[in-house]
């Protein structure tokens, strides 16, 4: 921060060349090395939202090693039984959509509601949709593993392309076990790093940078593992509601609304697939395309209502974190500078930048203050 009392030097705009190029050279760097930094910042990631369990366990266990596998374990059986019990779920859902949208182009009862009850250019859109070769073979697919490669090649190429490298399955079994053991060491050593990495500081500039890296630590906790459990918590609970309205892919479509909402009421985004979903729900049982346009929104409104009445106020507190613009907008930038890394260390950065900017803004401001006498 400049001083506005007194003129720029030749000095300060020396200075601020060099830590502009600084900048540029890091995020050069990072998106040269970001294949290789993938799976390390997933993992620290991973290991900054686990670590809670993990304290939790070692007030029991006092062992952080066997606390570490314990909590592994318990996360590790949770995720199998919801895979168990899920997956088939989903499985079923895409096949009956893949029937669903057969059903479109082929049955002449579903054609003739549709005529009569949808304007003719939007049902030619739902048609066109609908036959559409990929889509078909997509949703008439019942191999998991395949539908997972389309989806995880479509929307996340930069982490595919280190998952899966020439598309061998040792080639991503090798990757998943680099992420694992990045976790587990991680995990190992998050305490310890914890309670001596001040040390590793000079005693002059050690306070600051202590009060500074709890500043960011405090707005990555406000995010990270409020949010995390809030758009969990949305998630499941658009599914049960998708469920009870019997939306096509309920379940599927709920948990992606879930994820959705990592960024603050950017699951409003769901209402254009929930209600095309809907629309292709009354075409198929000859329900009213209207009652089940209502049913769904209103699935949204009491999803929306207990997440900003009860979840938010309960989980967040009251700190608000960053904002959803700022959020979205750091996801934006940093997704596009560095690709799917990016992504995952956008809010991180985000957050390491505007506590750093706030104590430059708290400094400026101090030293501004002329002392009365």
């Amino acid at each position: 921060m400049f001083n506005s009392n007194k003129p720029i030097t030749f000095d300060q705009l020396i200075r601020v060349a060099i830590i502009l190029s600084i900048i540029v050279g890091v995020v050069a760097l990072m998106g040269y090395l970001s294949d290789v930094l993938i799976p390390f910042a997933i993992a620290l990631l991973l290991a900054y939202l686990i670590n809670p369990l993990v304290v939790f366990i070692q007030k029991k266990v006092p062992n952080r090693v066997a606390a570490v596998l314990i909590s592994l374990s318990l996360i590790l059986v949770a995720l199998s039984l919801v895979g168990l019990i899920i997956v088939p779920m989903i499985a079923g859902e895409i096949t009956r959509m893949g029937h669903l949208l057969s059903s479109m182009v082929d049955n002449a009862d579903i054609a003739e509601r549709a005529r009569k009850t949808l304007p003719p250019d939007l049902w030619q859109i739902v048609k066109k949709f609908a036959s559409r070769q990929d889509v078909l073979d997509f949703f008439t697919s019942l191999n998991l593993i395949d539908i997972g490669d389309t989806i995880a090649r479509k929307i996340l190429p930069g982490l595919w392309n280190f998952i899966s490298g020439t598309a061998s399955f040792l080639l991503g079994l090798l990757g998943l076990t680099i992420i694992l053991l990045y976790l587990v060491f991680l995990l190992f050593d998050f305490q310890k790093v914890q309670e001596e990495w001040k040390y590793l500081i000079p005693s002059m500039y050690r306070r600051q940078v202590v009060e500074f890296v709890k500043e960011f630590n405090d707005a990555m906790s406000r995010y990270f593992r409020g949010q995390a459990a809030v758009a969990f918590i949305v998630g499941v609970l658009f599914s049960i509601g998708f469920v009870l309205v019997g939306l096509p892919l309920a379940i599927l479509l709920g948990l992606f609304i879930g994820l959705l909402n990592m960024v603050p009421y950017l699951q409003l985004v769901g209402f254009i697939p929930a209600f095309f979903l809907a629309l292709i729900h009354a075409l198929d049982t000859g329900g009213s395309i209207w009652v089940n346009f209502g049913l769904t929104a209103l699935v949204f409104a009491v999803v929306q209502t207990i997440q900003d009445t009860f979840l938010v106020p309960k989980i967040m507190g009251k700190v608000t974190g960053l904002s959803p613009a700022v959020i979205l907008l750091s996801l934006s930038v940093w997704g596009k500078l560095l690709g799917f890394f990016g992504l995952v260390i956008a809010i991180p950065v985000t957050c390491l930048i505007l506590a750093y900017y706030r104590r430059l803004l708290a400094r400026s401001e101090a030293g501004e203050k002329v002392p009365t006498s």
